[in-house]
């Protein structure tokens, strides 16, 4: 007698093949910062014009302070992959790359040519920028709160003020400009590092430990912060005269 087949389960199919192998390149801590630093600054530059949003601007302008010293104590004394010393060591490279890059020219090639720690470098210098501009737009901003101009007369501190904020502002765009053009390129989202701390291939994740509860203290820190100085400005960091002013101006346009 002639026997059934024994049943064989169908091949995996593509919706059945493993994921693609990741690898952990950028902590939490790094990567809340990066966002918190960047809503601080935006929030901080759209609050500048305006009498009614001074606390709320003001309030970001100290949020930056305090992540920036957050980074420089996280880059001092955290993991080696989020050390202040590993963006200048990459910046000491520059020089090297630069001949690398002109020497390839002069061949008229451009095979030899590292645009991987090309574009590390850029990412580097952007960093290093960033950090070392929010010194003095922190310092002035804090300064013409406190009206220190008025010793030496003149808006000159606001003026600096105004100053290192179109430059932050200007650097944030390259900033953007660079990763919308590398994605473009590469035909790979630059950016997602920066969210899930991961990028595709196989190897070793080059930060070992991920360290989500450093980057859940800085994110309670500062709505805890923000809280702390809505509760203190007497109006509040978003004044109900600028609400009922924009709802004003809504109805009266409606009207018209």
């Amino acid at each position: 007698m002639q026997t059934a087949p024994a049943f064989q389960p169908a091949a995996a199919g593509p919706s059945c093949t493993a994921a693609a192998p990741q690898r952990l390149i950028t902590d939490a801590p790094t990567r809340m910062f990066h966002w918190l630093f960047a809503l601080s600054f935006v929030g901080a530059y759209f609050t500048a014009d305006g009498e009614g949003w001074r606390a709320l601007h003001v309030t970001l302008g100290y949020t930056l302070a305090g992540l920036l010293a957050f980074r420089v104590l996280y880059g001092l004394f955290g993991p080696r992959h989020a050390g202040l010393g590993l963006l200048l060591r990459k910046l000491g490279s520059a020089p090297t790359w630069l001949r690398s890059v002109a020497q390839a020219f002069s061949h008229r090639t451009t095979n030899g040519i590292n645009w991987r720690q090309g574009q590390n470098l850029l990412m580097a210098l952007v960093v290093v920028a960033l950090l070392a501009m929010v010194v003095p737009l922190t310092l002035s901003g804090y300064g013409t709160n406190n009206e220190w101009g008025d010793f030496l007369g003149g808006d000159w501190l606001e003026d600096v003020h105004d100053f290192f904020g179109e430059a932050v502002l200007a650097v944030v765009l390259g900033h953007i400009a660079l990763i919308v053009g590398l994605s473009v390129l590469r035909r790979k989202n630059q950016a997602r590092p920066m969210l899930t701390g991961r990028i595709d291939g196989a190897g070793p994740d080059l930060v070992k430990r991920n360290h989500a509860w450093l980057a859940a203290l800085l994110l309670i820190a500062v709505v805890a912060f923000v809280g702390w100085e809505s509760q203190q400005s007497p109006n509040g960091l978003i004044p109900a005269q600028g609400a009922a002013q924009f709802s004003s101006e809504r109805h009266h346009d409606d009207d018209d």
